[in-house]
């Protein structure tokens, strides 16, 4: 049943179009990195790349989330002129061939966010909140794009050793409340939040957050869940990520009929169809 008692913003703009989150949409995952915790190394070169994306886009995914910096716990650090390199000629090569795509860029550096943008990218989807660049906020201001807000605590290298939090839900909480207000006060106004399962949370941590994802629906802004294959998944399972879509779907749907607005998966088709039977069910 749809929720009338508060206000959520359920629209954002990209490269000019609104796009309407009544319904959820996905965010597919294409990173260019040789080293990602899923999909690294699958799509390094141009025609990998053209394929995933087409793939994507034709199976229904609003947005393309390119990213070129793995950042799966203990990844190896990427230099900045490599991240850029790799981004810049991802977006360049799909925007090319997929004009009206969308693309997000996945980093959390101004420099690479700057070149993604004057690319073709559309939306800038930060792990760090802001934290691992001083400057990200007022960038992201400058180029007038959307925000993705992530939470985590530390750097890929050091954030497993970050999960000690004295209410998990509620410190959470507090972190948007008050980064929101920051971005805010810069003119950012499409702003999307996201928990960052698997950054800094432990496994239990993690699934007491996504028991209480509608609590975040209460800061008025879109929420996006990126789930997809992760180890709170696999390890539950006692399987691999290899064989954690079934999984990776169940939760996707406990998060839909927790009022979150963006699925960012792996498998776009899968989200598509249980977006759809979601909204049979409402």
């Amino acid at each position: 049943m749809r929720d009338t008692v508060f206000y959520s913003k359920k629209t954002l703009k990209l490269n000019g179009q609104i796009i309407d989150l009544a319904t959820p949409s996905v965010m597919g995952i294409l990173n260019v990195t040789p080293d990602s915790f899923y999909d690294g190394g699958k799509h390094l070169t141009p025609h990998k790349i053209l394929q995933q994306a087409e793939k994507m886009l034709l199976e229904g995914a609003t947005i393309l989330d390119i990213g070129g910096y793995s950042t799966r716990p203990h990844a190896e650090e990427v230099l900045e002129k490599e991240e850029i390199k790799r981004v810049k000629e991802a977006i360049t090569l799909v925007i090319k061939h997929f004009p009206t795509a969308k693309i997000s860029v996945d980093t959390f550096r101004s420099s690479v966010a700057k070149v993604a943008v004057a690319e073709g990218a559309a939306l800038v989807n930060d792990i760090s909140g802001g934290s691992l660049d001083p400057t990200l906020f007022e960038t992201v201001a400058k180029l007038q794009v959307p925000y993705v807000l992530m939470h985590s605590r530390g750097t890929p290298q050091t954030m497993t050793t970050q999960t000690n939090y004295d209410n998990i839900v509620q410190d959470l909480l507090t972190y948007f409340h008050q980064k929101l207000a920051i971005l805010r006060s810069l003119g950012i106004v499409d702003i999307i939040i996201d928990v960052g399962f698997g950054f800094a949370k432990t496994k239990e941590q993690n699934f007491e957050l996504l028991k209480n994802l509608d609590l975040f629906r209460l800061l008025g802004v879109p929420v996006l869940v990126g789930v997809s294959r992760k180890s709170m998944i696999y390890k539950t399972l006692a399987v691999s990520a290899e064989e954690a879509l079934n999984g990776t779907t169940a939760l996707n749907m406990l998060a839909l009929s927790k009022g979150v607005s963006l699925l960012r998966v792996h498998d776009v088709k899968e989200a598509i169809q249980a977006i759809r039977l979601f909204e049979q069910m409402r």
